[in-house]
């Protein structure tokens, strides 16, 4: 089963008669704007940038080498239980940023495995986080969240506009759900688009649990 959304903004045509609109907003208001105006796409994800040096393992997982890895952008405001959430505050800790919906079929099928590697490797420096996104309303996100028993809190972000905070160039997150891991240093080290299997997301955390 593939991403159930990608972020990509060229992948999807707009009707031809908003383009020159569209275009002039973009350029008069930047970023923001084009927050505001992500659309959905079908299943599948996009590759990395032509200048994002990773490399793409057999399990989907693409890793940066530790010298090549670029830091983490400021990803903060509040969690889904309305508590005020900032990444940066994990600096030290191997940070695994999960990006899901409770809408999307994958992260459904994901979230036991998150689960329970979160909670086996909690004790070992990992800290998992969540983005919680295109739903509209807090409960949804919540209900999600006690229903998979899922352990650790996320940020609620209904329009997308944290995932267009990371660097161009960096294994940034492509598709709902895609997963990025930041090592002990706040660098992005790892990132994974679509659903993981268990073993595959252990292959993600243990070679940055292992790292000095």
């Amino acid at each position: 089963m593939g991403p159930c959304e990608t972020f990509h903004m060229s992948a999807c045509r707009a009707p031809r008669r908003l383009t020159s609109r569209r275009r002039v907003a973009l350029l008069a208001a930047g970023t923001a704007v084009a927050a505001l105006t992500l659309s959905a796409c079908g299943d599948g994800a996009s590759g990395g940038s032509a200048q994002t040096r990773f490399v793409q393992g057999k399990n989907g997982v693409d890793t940066v080498k530790k010298d090549q890895r670029q830091p983490a952008p400021e990803l903060s405001g509040e969690s889904t239980t309305g508590k005020k959430l900032d990444v940066a505050d994990y600096k030290g800790k191997v940070v695994i940023l999960n990006v899901w919906g409770s809408w999307c079929g994958p992260c459904i099928a994901e979230a036991p495995n998150f689960s329970k590697v979160a909670n086996e490797t909690k004790d070992k420096g990992v800290q998992f986080l969540g983005i919680n996104t295109r739903d509209s309303e807090k409960s949804q996100a919540t209900s999600f969240e006690e229903e998979h028993k899922v352990p650790y809190p996320s940020l609620f972000d209904p329009t997308g506009r944290l995932m267009l905070r990371f660097p161009k160039g960096s294994l940034n997150p492509q598709s709902i759900p895609s997963t990025i891991a930041i090592d002990r240093h706040g660098k992005i080290a790892a990132r994974s688009i679509g659903p993981l299997a268990e073993d595959d997301l252990r292959k993600m955390v243990e070679p940055l649990i292992a790292e000095k």
